[in-house]
């Protein structure tokens, strides 16, 4: 979410203000691919604890989910600017990562937590025409690189060496961009994408205007032509697979937040925020499952 809409949200939370812009759907069908994720449970999402993103752990073993959201940014980093985190994710190794950015500036953040325990922070300076925000980061399964991506519409998504596990980063230095993902189709306001293959990537987009894809908050499937690393571009094909659900008492505007596939189970999880005074009471993590 960029700077300007989570004052709104911001807003939202602290006036009780019930937001009043209606859903739009367009004609088209979203395109198909094998396989339907139903939905299969929820969960209620804290909006100040667990509003903006989620992570299943891997190591160590038996490791809770962690959640993000407004309540969870270091008073350390906010006072220094890095005041909205985004959706994390965790690398099978047991590096987890959190997207951070800043209201203005020229500069992006990744605070890394390693396997043993201990926290670092990689500073990525924004490369000629990259948008500031830092929605979401995604791991590769091999651990070496991170995908990130920018709000708004877009055609790419961006590759970076993995920060901590990848030998080739430091937190004393810039954390480069190395490669992109070439979309074949546009994607508007991805909130996440988690790796559910070599090549498979499944991001939940907030995209409430429905013309892209012919729905509104759209999962979506992002197939790669080749595993991301530094070595080069690869093209990704994208499918919208089913609207996220938009559930609650009230009317208004819904917020598709993070996304996190959990290979262990098979079970993916969206979080969804509810409109107006409804993001306290009723916003949902839905479960999904392949069938």
């Amino acid at each position: 979410m960029p700077a300007s809409a989570r004052s709104r949200r911001n807003g939202a939370l602290a006036a009780f203000v019930t937001l009043a812009a209606a859903l739009s759907l367009a004609a088209p069908a979203p395109a198909s691919a094998a396989g339907t994720w139903t939905e299969t449970g929820s969960d209620r999402a804290d909006p100040l604890t667990e509003s903006q993103g989620l992570a299943s752990v891997e190591v160590p073993a038996g490791s809770p989910n962690r959640y993000t959201g407004i309540g969870t940014v270091p008073l350390s980093d906010s006072v220094r600017g890095w005041n909205h985190v985004g959706d994390p994710d965790a690398s099978y190794e047991g590096y987890y990562i959190e997207p951070y950015q800043e209201d203005s500036g020229t500069a992006k953040m990744y605070r890394v937590q390693a396997p043993d325990g201990t926290w670092s922070e990689y500073v990525h300076q924004l490369s000629p025409g990259e948008a500031l925000n830092n929605s979401w980061d995604a791991i590769t399964p091999d651990g070496q690189w991170m995908l990130s991506g920018e709000w708004g519409t877009m055609n790419r998504l961006l590759v970076f060496p993995t920060p901590g596990e990848n030998r080739g980063t430091s937190p004393s230095a810039n954390l480069p961009l190395a490669a992109t993902v070439r979309l074949d189709h546009a994607v508007s306001d991805v909130q996440g994408c988690d790796f559910s293959g070599p090549t498979t990537l499944l991001c939940s987009s907030d995209d409430s205007d429905g013309s892209l894809f012919g729905i509104t908050e759209p999962l979506l499937q992002i197939d790669l032509s080749a595993p991301p690393s530094g070595s080069g571009d690869v093209t990704g094909h994208v499918t919208a697979l089913r609207r996220l659900p938009l559930r609650s008492a009230c009317s208004g505007t819904f917020e598709a937040e993070g996304i996190d596939y959990d290979r262990r189970s098979g079970i993916l999880r969206v979080i969804v925020v509810s409109p107006g005074i409804c993001v306290l009471t009723d916003s949902k993590t839905y479960k999904f499952s392949l069938g």
